[in-house]
């Protein structure tokens, strides 16, 4: 039987190529909100983070997803993400 493809992505933060599944994706609407994006789906620039505390600290601290989706993020934005993940 043939093996189903596992789709790879690129982590903005660390830059290790990993499963879709074990990463966050982060997106920037069309009309300019920033969501997180649970589906994987949402219409929008997406940018994706490791699912790791580190990672987050370091993405917050670098203002790396001010750059990659050309918007302010805001910090409630990576409070959610902390509570995603404990």
């Amino acid at each position: 039987m043939k093996q189903k493809k596992i789709p790879m992505r690129s982590c903005i933060v660390t830059k290790e190529k990993l499963p879709k599944k074990e990463l966050i994706r982060i997106v920037r609407t069309p009309e300019g909100n920033v969501i997180i994006d649970e589906s994987g789906k949402a219409n929008g620039r997406g940018a994706y983070l490791k699912k790791d505390l580190e990672v987050i600290t370091k993405a917050r601290k670098s203002k790396i997803l001010n750059r990659v989706l050309e918007i302010e993020v805001p910090d409630a934005l990576f409070d959610e993400l902390v509570d995603m993940l404990k």
